[in-house]
């Protein structure tokens, strides 16, 4: 898949961040910003059929609310959510002007803390 985002190889390096810590649980990834988004990779066995732009414009919105609610929280700031759906899971990982979804199958919460991890890092060495 293309991107008319990221260069071919940002775009490439997200794709094998998130597939170098989920392996072949990974079922897709999207890179988006407040206005737009790319979907990286999905997984073969899986429908072109999601409503993508309705999707990643709840996760943005949903991302600024979490941010904002959170802010002054003795839990610190705000990492990363992880969604449970009856057939797998999403991470969002965001920064300010851009973030990154990913669908997979079942993970452990050290697994989805690791890729995490791995994507707000690379989000913040691109700066935003």
């Amino acid at each position: 898949m293309g991107s008319q985002l990221l260069s071919e190889e940002l775009a490439e390096h997200v794709v094998t961040t998130a597939r170098t810590a989920t392996g072949d649980s990974l079922r897709s990834v999207t890179y988006f910003t407040r206005s737009d988004f790319d979907q990286l990779y999905l997984r073969d066995d899986l429908e072109r059929d999601a409503d993508l732009n309705t999707f990643v414009g709840h996760e943005w919105r949903g991302y600024r609310e979490t941010q904002n609610a959170y802010q002054n929280s003795e839990l610190d700031s705000y990492r990363f959510t992880v969604r449970a759906f009856e057939n797998g899971y999403l991470l969002r990982v965001a920064a300010d002007r851009r973030g990154v979804l990913i669908t997979t199958d079942g993970l452990s919460m050290q697994s989805y803390e690791e890729v995490a991890e791995a994507l707000s890092r690379m989000l913040q060495e691109g700066g935003d």
